[in-house]
């Protein structure tokens, strides 16, 4: 497994790791740093030749040339916490009342940071140019080969996206989706919404960085941790938090900072950590 190649503090949870940028461990005070900007981004789609669609919306804040994201809830942003994010340090905003705030700033912070290039563990995987189904499909092909090729059974898909299911079947791998909305997948099959009731009965965990944002990280984390059950993370939300808990019981991260797959047709790239070479 790959790690960051800086000597980092070990940190086992997302307030720790808050703790530690406060005190200056990942850079320069962040009571100095103040965000340029503060943005949302919605979006609906439906592949072709799927039945159900969906949408998704991102808090986005930019620092000098970083940005880092926290998915949102449809419409369960206020829309006056881009102005509690307009010209506050990262500090300020490390202790807004807003989770979403807190993982957005957060997040702007470590790219700013610990951008994610190869002298911090990252390994670029680039994504084709195409449809919209076409790239999800490529990303999510990228996701599954951060799982150990033997000896997983069951997978607990924390986060559904289709796409990864579809990938998980073609590769014989069972899985149970879970979703705090509910509902059922293209195939059928109901979307759990406890994920935790679900993880004694499964042999990995595919998460999406959307748990930092609703607080459901930190059981995952742990379970991991203490079990030893790979946890691959796939994260537009805090692409560069989550490796910071390589180590910690997070195995491998999929990283896709803004601007997501879905925003543009043409080649991009992400960024793995972890998993196999």
């Amino acid at each position: 497994m790959s790690a960051p190649t800086l000597r980092e503090p070990a940190v086992r949870t997302v307030d720790g790791l808050i703790e530690a940028v406060r005190a200056g461990v990942y850079g320069p005070d962040p009571a100095g740093q103040r965000m340029a900007l503060a943005f949302t981004t919605a979006q609906a789609v439906r592949h072709e030749g799927r039945t159900s669609g969906y949408r998704n919306e991102v808090l986005s804040l930019r620092l000098h040339a970083a940005v880092g994201s926290c998915a949102v809830e449809p419409g369960g942003l206020d829309p006056s916490a881009l102005d509690d994010c307009l010209g506050a340090t990262v500090a300020e905003l490390l202790g807004h009342p807003l989770l979403p705030v807190r993982i957005a700033a957060l997040d702007t912070y470590l790219m700013h940071t610990r951008p994610h290039t190869t002298e911090h563990g990252a390994r670029p995987c680039a994504l084709p140019s195409g449809s919209s189904l076409e790239r999800s499909r490529a990303r999510s092909r990228a996701v599954a080969e951060l799982l150990p090729e033997a000896g997983i059974e069951r997978v607990l898909v924390v986060g559904v996206v289709n796409s990864l299911l579809e990938r998980l079947r073609e590769r014989g791998v069972g899985y149970v989706a879970c979703d705090l909305k509910g509902g059922i997948t293209e195939w059928g099959e109901p979307v759990r919404t406890d994920a935790l009731a679900e993880l004694e009965r499964c042999d990995a965990v595919l998460a999406s960085g959307m748990t930092l944002g609703n607080g459901t990280f930190q059981p995952l984390l742990d379970h991991a941790a203490a079990t030893g059950k790979p946890l691959v993370m796939f994260a537009q939300t805090g692409s560069a938090v989550l490796p910071r808990f390589l180590g910690a019981g997070v195995t491998a991260v999929s990283a896709e900072p803004y601007p997501f797959f879905w925003l543009d047709g043409g080649p991009g790239v992400i960024h793995h950590y972890g998993g196999a070479r």
